[in-house]
């Protein structure tokens, strides 16, 4: 089953400063800022909201095709993707471009100070979602501005089940704007923030966007997720983690599970269980796409979830049995 990913592919380099930012900023000299910080530890990643949910949908076997625009740099991303088998038909070279990039600094405080050059990012209307061939389900996930509307128009037109996932794309649309997508879309995802700036934007309530869409879904971060669907709302809890080490892409990493799971057309609440526990395993590794975890690894801390939730609901059936 084809799943097609609408949106980034982009390097993250993070660096990490080891003294806190604020040391080195004289507040009254804000106005003529000019300040170097010299960064021993530095690494690279491969990012991307395209990449990251890729990359966990491949993990278990979902047939991903990922639609994006990379630059003249993109060969070591390129081998990374060959490597894990996924699928680049609709993979765009931009020549003279760079492919985005992040460059992110980190102080000890876990302030941050990004730049970011989107690079072929702003080509990305030159794909035709049109081009694609098979796929059941996309999802629209931050991208460049005329691309995101583009290609939410031409899987509309072609009959392809959408999720419209704004993430930190947001700021480039107004209300109407947000509501010409959602209008669209058959499922909308964000977080608690993003919820928050769309019913800000859009004069909406939660329960007004749930309506216009099959499901919606808002993560909590370490509160779990809210699936909106059918006039319910489902909750579904955390999936422990081995470690707490990086959030950067767990959002991807729990889009990646509810595509599976749509796709098959499972219950709310079995796709939640499946997308909280890719975050789980994300979490405990840096970077978005560091995790190795097999499919049977995967269903084995899956299947253990359901177990821990179902003692929760019932505290009988973790006691032992008695003689």
């Amino acid at each position: 089953m084809k799943i097609l990913i609408c949106g980034s592919l982009a390097y993250d380099t993070i660096m990490v400063f080891p003294d806190q930012f604020k040391n080195h900023i004289l507040a009254d000299k804000i106005h003529k800022l000019s300040v170097a910080f010299l960064v021993p530890e530095m690494r690279r990643e491969f990012g991307g909201t395209a990449g990251n949910i890729a990359y966990n949908l491949q993990l278990l076997e979902g047939q991903p095709q990922i639609m994006a625009t990379v630059g003249d740099d993109f060969a070591p991303y390129q081998s990374w993707l060959d490597q894990h088998k996924i699928d680049r038909t609709h993979i765009k070279t931009i020549n003279g471009a760079f492919t985005a990039q992040a460059f992110i600094t980190t102080d000890i405080d876990d302030n941050q100070i990004t730049a970011f050059h989107p690079g072929a990012m702003q080509n990305a209307h030159a794909n035709s979602a049109k081009d694609v061939k098979d796929a059941v389900l996309a999802i629209i996930a931050p991208d460049g501005r005329d691309a995101m509307f583009q290609h939410a128009k031409e899987c509309h037109e072609a009959g392809i089940p959408m999720m419209f996932d704004p993430g930190q794309g947001l700021p480039m649309f107004n209300g109407e704007e947000l509501l010409y997508f959602i209008e669209l879309a058959d499922y909308l995802a964000v977080n608690d923030y993003e919820s928050q700036v769309i019913q800000d934007k859009t004069g909406l309530t939660l329960e007004q966007l749930a309506g216009k869409v099959k499901a919606l879904i808002v993560t909590l971060g370490g509160e779990g997720s809210h699936i909106y669907a059918d006039g319910q709302r489902h909750e579904i809890p955390c999936v422990k983690a081995e470690a707490v080490i990086d959030p950067t892409g767990c959002g991807d990493a729990y889009r990646a599970g509810l595509l599976y799971g749509i796709a098959r057309g499972w219950d709310w609440k079995t796709c939640g269980r499946l997308a909280a526990t890719l975050g789980a395993i994300k979490i405990a590794h840096r970077g978005g796409q560091n995790h190795k975890a097999s499919r049977e690894e995967i269903e084995s801390i899956y299947s253990h979830a359901l177990v821990q939730d179902a003692i929760k609901e019932d505290p009988s059936l973790g006691r032992p049995a008695s003689s």
